[in-house]
């Protein structure tokens, strides 16, 4: 909590301190249910806290106040029986905060532990009157998030605005429910059948996927080697989708494909493999330094199999709002996964609503605008530009690519939802209006990626 709290990713830090005290099995599920709960909840716990403790969050010493989150949380919103709750929040405050401080957690647990979730909410909203405001506490949002949310429901054209209300509690619920891992089986590396027979479930999402209902993805040998991979299914399909559509003219005549953004390396990582299985060169750029480095070691087995059948594979690094001017119409393919606020993956990133704010958007629009137009200037004639977001913001999604598309006369937008095949091979439901794609972590129990498909003309 304290290094979530320093700015470190808990995502990121929570796996490497499971492995580093070899903590394993149910007592990992375990703490990596607290961590992740008492994080992605902490905005309604900070109410009840308050309440409990009958003075704000801020007059609460912050160790504290984690202390009181890590012990909301189990009394809450995991089975752990009250005493047991009360006592070990107690006794790990006596041990991190000092004895005074025991006093107090102990008091505003038992507090905490006299009425169940549902009774709380109702309590600490009992006097908000905006319906938008009480929704956004009862579910651990914040507010701007939660509009944010309503206006992308209907935007995407999931539902109309008179039905958009069960659907937004629908989908901030799904935000507080934890992701499932998925894996990706690499075309040509690893097949689905092996993931499964290593202890996996096939996917019924995505072709190339499979789920680990519980254990360390790192288990699997064939993640360890960079075969498979975790990738949500939401990420697997859209690049499916843009190598499945078909190029034409001078993007046909000798493909080569790019990955705009490529770090740290996911999408590139399953793209690499199903272009060194159809012979085509694959360039992966990454601007960030240490993201490129992931990028060179999720490639490591799709760069082993180029050499062994005389394929490419080049990681470079620079900036992509420069390449489509250093590589006008080079490529057949292009992918722009665009840096994004990650409102779509709230479920796997627990602190990432906390930290995102309203003006981060607006910051990010003219990079996204200025990648998307370098996309199109690199990609060949008759060739596809695949813009990407792990968003489904109205303002990093459909604004940006209407933006772009309407100052240029070459570049057309091709209705995507067709290439969305699940696993049976059945186009993929609820995919909105169109031409554009947004999926939904309630609807598809994916990331709530988005995406368009454009044709160089």
């Amino acid at each position: 909590m304290r290094e979530v709290a320093g700015g470190a990713y808990a995502n990121l830090v929570l796996p490497k301190l499971l492995r580093e005290k070899n903590i394993r099995g149910r007592d990992a599920a375990f703490a990596t249910e607290l961590a992740y709960g008492s994080l992605r909840m902490s905005g309604l716990y900070d109410e009840i806290v308050a309440s409990a403790a009958k003075r704000p969050v801020d007059k609460i010493d912050a160790n504290v106040l984690d202390t009181l989150r890590l012990g909301a949380h189990q009394l809450l919103s995991m089975r752990v029986p009250t005493h047991a709750a009360v006592d070990e929040t107690v006794a790990l405050a006596r041990q991190v905060n000092g004895a005074g401080a025991a006093g107090f957690v102990n008091a505003v647990m038992r507090r905490v532990s006299e009425r169940p979730l549902g009774e709380w909410r109702e309590r600490v909203t009992a006097d908000v009157t905006d319906p938008m405001h009480v929704l956004a506490t009862r579910t651990s949002h914040p507010l701007w998030i939660v509009r944010a949310m309503r206006g992308a429901l209907i935007g995407h054209g999931l539902v109309r605005p008179e039905n958009v209300e069960p659907a937004l509690v629908s989908l901030l619920e799904a935000d507080n429910t934890a992701a499932r891992v998925s894996l990706v089986a690499r075309p040509g590396l690893v097949t689905v059948d092996e993931l499964v027979a290593s202890g996996a479930a096939r996917s019924t999402t995505s072709p190339v996927g499979a789920l680990v209902a519980h254990g360390d993805p790192g288990d699997f040998g064939a993640v360890r080697d960079g075969r498979a991979a975790v990738q949500d299914e939401g990420s697997q399909l859209l690049t499916l989708a843009l190598t499945a559509a078909g190029v034409e003219g001078a993007a046909a005549a000798e493909e080569r494909w790019l990955d705009l953004c490529a770090g740290p390396g996911g999408k590139a990582g399953l793209l690499a493999a199903i272009a060194v299985g159809r012979g085509i060169p694959f360039v992966a750029n990454e601007v960030s330094e240490h993201r490129a480095e992931l990028v060179q070691q999720t490639l490591g087995a799709a760069r082993a199999r180029a050499r062994e059948v005389g394929g490419s594979i080049e990681v470079t690094r620079r900036d992509g709002r420069t390449v489509g001017d250093a590589e006008p119409g080079v490529y057949s393919r292009v992918l722009i996964d665009a840096p994004c606020t990650g409102l779509g993956a709230l479920r796997r990133r627990p602190e990432a609503r906390w930290r995102r704010q309203p003006s981060d958007v607006a910051a990010l629009a003219t990079l996204q605008r200025e990648l998307l137009a370098s996309g199109i200037e690199a990609t060949a004639t008759g060739g596809l530009i695949g813009y990407a977001t792990c968003s489904p913001h109205l303002n990093e999604t459909r604004f940006v690519v209407g933006d772009v598309v309407k100052k240029r006369d070459d570049v057309e937008i091709v209705d995507a939802r067709g290439w969305f095949v699940d696993a049976l091979g059945d186009q993929v439901a609820s995919l909105g209006d169109g031409p554009f794609v947004q999926l939904w972590p309630h609807v598809h129990v994916t990331d709530a990626m988005f995406f368009a498909l454009l044709r160089k003309r």
